[in-house]
C-alpha cells in the first residue's frame, strides 16, 4: 500500500491540518509499517498553477494514480482552500486520466483508492450555522473528489480561533476521529 501525505498549510509547526494529516500517516503505518509513504509539501514546495505548458508534466498525476491511500491537509483560507491546494488538483483532475465525458455525463475513472482529508477551520461552517453559507472547502473537495469517482473521507477542526477552549477540544477530537478513520 502506497500511501501520499499532502500538506498545504503555509503556518508549518503550527498547523493544525498538518497534525491531523500526520496522525492519519502514523495510524496507517502502523497497520502497514512497510508502506512506502510519499510526502508532498506543497507550501514549502509549490507547484505551478496551471498554464498550457504545464499540463504537458503528468508527475503530479502519475504519483497520484500510483497511491493507494491520500492524505490530505485541507486548511481552509479566505472560505476555501489554498491555492497550493487548487494547484495540485489542477494536475489530477484530468480528462481522460482521471474521468470522462459520455452522452449519459461524467463518469470518474480514479476510482479505488482511499482519500481521507484533514480540515482546519477557523470559523464554524455546519449546517444551520450563521456561516454555513461560506463554506466552500468541503464542500469543492467532495465534489471534486466526487467528479473523479473517489467518495473521500472527511475529519474537521472547527472553531480554531474562536478560542484557545474552543481550539483545545475542537483539535483534540479531531485528533480522535484520524485513530478511527487509520484503523
Amino acid at each position: 500500500m502506497t500511501i501520499l501525505h499532502i500538506d498545504s498549510s503555509i503556518t508549518g509547526e503550527a498547523s493544525v491540518s498538518r497534525q491531523l494529516t500526520q496522525s492519519i500517516v502514523n495510524g496507517l503505518t502502523r497497520f502497514d509499517p512497510a508502506a512506502p509513504v510519499v510526502r508532498r509539501d506543497l507550501a514549502s514546495e509549490p507547484i505551478a498553477h496551471l498554464t498550457l505548458d504545464a499540463l504537458a508534466d503528468s508527475s503530479t498525476l502519475d504519483e497520484f494514480l500510483a497511491a493507494d491511500s491520500v492524505v490530505i491537509g485541507a486548511p481552509m483560507y479566505n472560505f476555501t482552500l489554498p491555492t497550493q491546494l487548487k494547484a495540485w488538483l489542477d494536475r489530477i483532475l484530468i480528462a481522460g486520466r482521471t474521468f470522462r465525458y459520455t452522452a449519459d455525463g461524467p463518469v470518474g475513472l480514479a476510482g479505488g483508492r482511499r482519500v481521507i482529508i484533514a480540515l482546519a477551520r477557523g470559523g464554524t461552517y455546519n449546517a444551520g450555522s450563521p456561516a454555513a453559507a461560506l463554506e466552500h472547502l468541503e464542500t469543492y473537495l467532495r465534489g471534486a473528489f466526487n467528479f473523479i469517482g473517489i467518495e473521500p473521507e472527511f475529519v474537521a477542526a472547527d472553531g480554531l480561533n474562536i478560542g484557545p477552549k474552543q481550539k483545545e477540544r475542537s483539535v483534540r477530537a479531531a485528533l480522535g476521529e484520524t485513530v478511527r478513520l487509520a484503523a
